[in-house]
């Protein structure tokens, strides 16, 4: 059974940084790459991060473009979301989710599988 394990979640002050973690595991496909959305209060999932594992490309929403890093960890199977210099407005739910069924990276729905989601606040 696949699942995607996230850890890192909390709360911070705007200004400062947090470390998301994603752990897939129970893959019996190759997985072609890793992303992660989030939900802000009565807002729709959206995409912010994408990572292409085979080319390691990677693709961010303008509103996070060099504030996040979407990276691989050099040692085990696990992807973090680097996220500096948080806004108010980056409270959300971030969840990771794996195995890209299409090519439009930020639609919710090409994505196969979906970890639970971790809390992220920031308050001003």
């Amino acid at each position: 059974q696949v699942q995607l394990a996230e850890s890192g979640g909390g709360s911070v002050q705007a200004g400062g940084s947090l470390t998301l973690s994603c752990a897939p595991s129970g893959f019996t496909e190759i997985n072609n790459c890793v992303a992660w959305f989030r939900q802000r209060p009565g807002k729709e999932r959206e995409g912010v991060a994408r990572l292409d594992t085979f080319s390691g490309t990677t693709t961010y929403a303008d509103s996070v473009r060099g504030r996040f890093t979407i990276s691989r960890a050099d040692v085990g199977n696990s992807y973090s979301l680097q996220m500096n210099a948080l806004k108010p407005e980056d409270t959300a739910i971030y969840y990771c989710a794996a195995l890209c069924l299409g090519r439009s990276w930020s639609q919710v729905r090409t994505y196969k599988y979906w970890g639970q989601g971790t809390q992220v606040t920031v308050s001003a």
